[in-house]
């Protein structure tokens, strides 16, 4: 089971990093962060509601808040690292993302096997060539690298802060909810001051409605992907989910592949054939 939900939250994850990437190529990130999480918290505040969830509230949300503030952060270090590039270094350089739950986990006395521990080794680095690292000619600033562990650091944090922030299926609704809504607020106050410094939130043809489906599927999907990564998380090795949860940036290079008939490098095809071997270890180690 575990396996199973975390490769679904690969699957989202790289799902709706590949639709935001398409949609930050029209819009500005902050806009396209709040616009989605902004559509995901108003599905998830309808499901609170018919759940009956706000009765789930408990100190365990603390935890939902937590992770409400870190995602905004990461996500624009992220995107600012990858605007001071090469994108070819920050995009691996992130999935250090990966050793925040792994450690939590280890230090929780999860102690996995041999086969399982070579299995983490081949499937992160299969991760990080599936980003497509440049190996040579790529003069990388101290400030994208900087930006890059704060967003690794921030993603892992959110990873290890969403598995605790509920222990029932109507408690992940109201602990999910909750984080959208932080998010939004978070992101929505960085866009405000933005837009106070002179930058324009909104492309020149006014609000995008017509992509307004396309952002409530980045912003669902990611919802999901936390979804089932706690349940993932809840139900086996946390060192395990994990490293299979953070196979997404395969997921996108493959999406590109099939939607923008991007060619993939080389060293691209050889990370994803790593990531599935170690995948496979994971799951039968």
């Amino acid at each position: 089971m575990t396996a199973f939900f975390a490769l679904a939250t690969s699957l989202l994850w790289g799902l709706a990093d590949f639709g935001g990437g398409l949609l930050t190529r029209r819009f500005p990130a902050l806009t396209v962060v709040v616009l989605s999480q902004g559509a995901a918290a108003v599905v998830l505040g309808a499901i609170v509601v018919a759940t009956g969830g706000w009765s789930e509230a408990g100190p365990r949300l603390w935890c939902a808040v937590a992770a409400g503030l870190a995602g905004p952060v990461a996500l624009l270090s992220f995107y600012k690292a990858l605007a001071l590039g090469p994108m070819g270094v920050v995009s691996p350089l992130a999935t250090l993302s990966v050793a925040v739950p792994v450690a939590v986990g280890l230090f929780l006395g999860e102690r996995p096997g041999l086969v399982q521990v070579a299995g983490i080794a081949v499937a992160v680095a299969g991760v990080a060539l599936a980003g497509g690292p440049q190996l040579r000619g790529a003069a990388v600033q101290r400030t994208a690298v900087l930006l890059t562990l704060v967003a690794a650091l921030g993603f892992g944090t959110v990873f290890v802060l969403i598995a605790e922030a509920s222990t029932s299926v109507t408690g992940l609704f109201l602990a999910l909810c909750v984080q959208r809504l932080v998010s939004v607020a978070v992101g929505g106050a960085a866009l405000s001051m933005s837009v106070r410094r002179g930058t324009s939130a909104l492309p020149d043809g006014g609000f995008p409605w017509a992509s307004v489906p396309a952002l409530a599927f980045v912003g669902l999907a990611d919802v999901a992907a936390n979804g089932t990564y706690t349940v993932a998380a809840q139900h086996g090795p946390v060192t395990v989910a994990a490293v299979l949860a953070s196979l997404y940036p395969v997921v996108t290079a493959l999406a590109a592949r099939g939607f923008l008939r991007e060619r993939l490098r080389a060293v691209q095809a050889a990370g994803a054939g790593l990531a599935l071997v170690g995948t496979v270890m994971l799951a039968t180690g």
